[in-house]
């Protein structure tokens, strides 16, 4: 890293998926389909959770997204995700998304959202969050 690379932003979190979408992934009009990537940050951010409670968790809420740049088909996306709060039964994550075109050496922000979990049993009852409750990833 140089002096000059302190005002270019970097992702938040530790590195959690990272995908290559193909032209299944899209619409008739060659775009990706915005649920595909809603349904890869979900993964993302469900193996944090996973991980800090150690079990099965439920998806509860997410919260708002932006588009603020298009993804290519072909390019690296990679999903970040970060552990922002955690309660008894619950864990808030937020996941930035970043892109690689082919043909670019920089990385540039897609879109993020908090997800929030749910720590479940096997009967699907909500438990406590069996991991370090002062954690952060």
């Amino acid at each position: 890293m140089t002096l000059h690379d302190d005002d270019k932003p970097r992702p938040r979190g530790e590195l959690a998926l990272q995908v290559v979408p193909m032209p299944a992934d899209t619409n008739a009009n060659g775009d990706l389909y915005a649920g595909w990537l809603v349904r890869q940050m979900d993964m993302a951010a469900a193996t944090t959770a996973e991980r800090i409670s150690r079990g099965r968790n439920a998806t509860v809420a997410i919260d708002r997204m932006e588009f603020l740049s298009p993804l290519r088909v072909g390019s690296q996306v990679a999903f970040y995700s970060e552990l922002v709060d955690i309660g008894t039964s619950s864990m808030k994550i937020n996941v930035e998304v970043w892109t690689r075109d082919r043909d670019a050496d920089r990385m540039r922000k897609v879109t993020e959202a908090l997800f929030v979990y749910v720590a479940i049993d096997d009967h699907g009852r909500i438990r406590e969050v069996k991991g370090d409750r002062s954690s952060r990833t």
